[in-house]
């Protein structure tokens, strides 16, 4: 069973990569018609502590760009982590959403745990940006 060691970076990578594209969709869907992402946010999802108008911009544009930053393991453990609040937020924002849209939440949730406390792993920007900080220190020594 050692193999499945080597699975291990496949598997960051497609937790990463299913997570992202859901959330990426979801803003999508938001940017197509931003008046009726703003009603949605007026009538139906409440926001704790920001206006609707303000939460809806705000969560279009998070729902955009940390799917890109999480997809490419670029600021992984940061962007997972802020999908992971922004993920609460949505629970606790829309009480309507009912077992089954719950049920969606968790392993998304899970996910983003997982990826903000041990990292995007080795298939990430992160990684190789770390590696070659390291090769140019290196090589500045020598």
């Amino acid at each position: 069973m050692h193999w499945l060691h080597y699975l291990a970076p496949v598997a960051d990578l497609a937790a990463r990569l299913w997570v992202a594209k859901i959330f990426w969709a979801a803003g999508m869907v938001k940017l197509q018609s931003m008046t009726a992402t703003v009603m949605l946010f007026k009538h139906m999802y409440h926001v704790p502590l920001l206006p609707p108008v303000w939460a809806a911009y705000l969560g279009t544009g998070i729902e955009i760009v940390f799917p890109v930053l999480l997809a490419f393991g670029l600021a992984g453990r940061f962007a997972a982590g802020f999908l992971f609040i922004y993920n609460v937020i949505t629970v606790i924002s829309y009480p309507q959403m009912g077992i089954s849209g719950m049920m969606d939440q968790v392993p998304w949730g899970i996910f983003l745990l997982f990826t903000t406390v041990y990292g995007p792993g080795i298939f990430s920007l992160d990684y190789g940006l770390k590696k070659f900080w390291k090769y140019g220190k290196r090589m500045a020594n020598t």
